[in-house]
């Protein structure tokens, strides 16, 4: 903590971003310094040379000054989002990772949410990773009935709904509708696939596309067209990434304040 005059400069961290309030004497905030942006927001104009003097010993370079701006409607939304209806913070597998911990695997039986858990956690962190690239990605959506969607990516490219697959060391046949993971018998998976891509489609009031992601096979067989799903491996997820052209950025954000809102889903 620092001082100039009658002011204070008051460090904080908050979600991996710096910065500096300054205040009055009685607590009262009247500026920050954002470091990231370089930027000084004034709340109070008339105290505009008292704040710059007060910051100007944590201050390198240009900075832009001026009044807050104003928040986006994606912004609004975020900050009135109460914390039990945020999905942002799920983690990758999250709903296995609560079904684990409330009902631990028997210590010599195989459990089938452990391969489960690996394809979700491995195919969500390649999908965490696109976010510097303009992407959101949230876990574990919940849907009425029990379903979910594993991942749901939102970003230039549009929206995409993933389910991860595990297929580890297992050769892979999809003929539409129908996948074959080794020598497992076939399932009507990507039926399934469109079905939640149909109903994310209907909450978000957007197209989004559903996507399978298998973890780790040996080989993957798609002999004929594949209607309106796309097949990828773990190591394809970067590809995703690559899309756009589909959302600007504001559509980004605002599609992304929709989708964490757990009450969005209530409704499909």
């Amino acid at each position: 903590m620092s001082g100039t005059g009658a002011l204070r400069v008051i460090p904080t961290r908050r979600h991996g971003r710096e910065r500096l309030y300054v205040c009055l004497p009685d607590g009262a905030n009247i500026a920050w310094y954002d470091r990231e942006t370089a930027r000084v927001n004034l709340l109070s104009e008339d105290r505009r040379e008292a704040v710059l003097a007060a910051l100007r010993p944590f201050v390198t370079g240009p900075v832009t000054v001026g009044p807050p701006p104003v928040p986006t409607p994606a912004e609004l939304a975020r900050l009135t989002l109460h914390p039990d209806d945020d999905l942002a913070p799920n983690r990758p597998g999250e709903a296995l990772l609560v079904s684990v911990d409330r009902d631990p695997p028997h210590p010599l039986r195989p459990d089938p949410r452990r391969r489960a858990l690996e394809a979700e956690q491995t195919i969500g962190a390649a999908l965490d990773a696109l976010e510097g690239a303009g992407w959101h990605t949230l876990h574990s959506v919940p849907l009425p009935g029990g379903d979910r969607v594993h991942h749901l990516l939102i970003g230039p490219g549009g929206l995409f709904a993933v389910h991860a697959l595990h297929a580890r060391r297992q050769r892979v046949h999809v003929a539409d509708p129908m996948v074959t993971v080794g020598r497992r018998e076939p399932v009507p998976l990507l039926r399934l696939l469109r079905a939640e891509a149909s109903r994310a489609s209907h909450a978000l009031t957007a197209e989004v596309r559903p996507v399978l992601a298998l973890l780790a096979p040996t080989r993957l067989n798609v002999p004929g067209p594949v209607r309106g799903v796309r097949v990828l491996t773990d190591t394809d997820i970067d590809a995703l990434g690559r899309l756009g052209g589909v959302l600007k950025p504001a559509d980004v954000e605002a599609l992304h304040a929709m989708a964490r809102d757990r009450r969005t889903w209530t409704r499909v």
